[in-house]
């Protein structure tokens, strides 16, 4: 019963219970209270029936709770920090006889900056070229999961890009074709997996019923923890490369 939801929760029984009624606290733990002599098949489908109050109570609880988020920089210079994929790495800059800048990543951004950049204000090329390069990173990476899950379910784009959204991580139009928002490529990839694997299911279920959740469970079986994590560190996310 439970692979059909986008949680999980645990059956507490209680001799002093009189109803069943739902406990959602930190942690993203659902516990449902019940009087012993209610029939475990009617509480599962009293969970059902409430998910979508589930739902909108662990968004609450994960609002409330202090999170650790991933840094953004503002100034691109040595030793600045860069979200990539979950974790941050060092900047590290080197002059270039190129006539533009270059960014490669060994366990450390480089940033290989013309001679004639670096005696001037090069931040804002920095975060450019570190964009750019993003951008480029993250339909590699999409295009790869696209691969590794549409074949399932026969779930196949018309066509894919990337592209930078303020309020949306991806979207699957009536063409069945899909956007994913560049900025996830920050957050560890299986947050851009669940994304991806999302969209690609509303490909054959259009609306978030209780189908095209146990659809994604079929790709992701624990995917709200990336959920989770979106709900939680998204708005930080969003912000970016400031």
């Amino acid at each position: 019963m439970q692979s059909n939801l986008p949680f999980s929760y645990s059956i507490r029984r209680s001799q002093r219970a009189t109803r069943v009624r739902i406990i959602v606290s930190a942690g993203n733990k659902v516990e449902v209270v019940a009087p012993v002599n209610v029939p475990e098949h009617r509480i599962h489908q009293f969970i059902h029936t409430k998910q979508q109050w589930i739902i909108l109570s662990m968004d609450k609880v994960a609002a409330k709770t202090r999170q650790t988020e991933l840094p953004s920089p503002i100034i691109y210079s040595d030793g600045t920090d860069i979200p990539y994929r979950g974790n941050v790495y060092k900047l590290v800059i080197r002059p270039s006889k190129l006539k533009k800048i270059k960014i490669e990543f060994a366990n450390v951004f480089i940033a290989h900056v013309p001679e004639a950049l670096l005696s001037v204000a090069s931040s804002e090329y920095i975060k450019t070229a570190l964009t750019a390069w993003m951008k480029k990173q993250a339909r590699l990476h999409v295009e790869q999961l696209v691969k590794q899950h549409a074949v399932k379910n026969q779930l196949f784009p018309r066509r894919l890009a990337i592209k930078t959204q303020k309020s949306r991580w991806g979207s699957c139009g009536i063409n069945n074709d899909i956007n994913i928002n560049w900025l996830l490529i920050m957050a560890p990839i299986e947050v851009l997996e669940y994304v991806v694997v999302h969209e690609l299911c509303h490909i054959q279920v259009r609306n978030h019923s209780v189908h095209f959740w146990a659809l994604v469970a079929q790709h992701l079986p624990e995917f709200q923890k990336q959920r989770r994590w979106l709900k939680e560190h998204g708005s930080h996310l969003m912000r970016g490369l400031n």
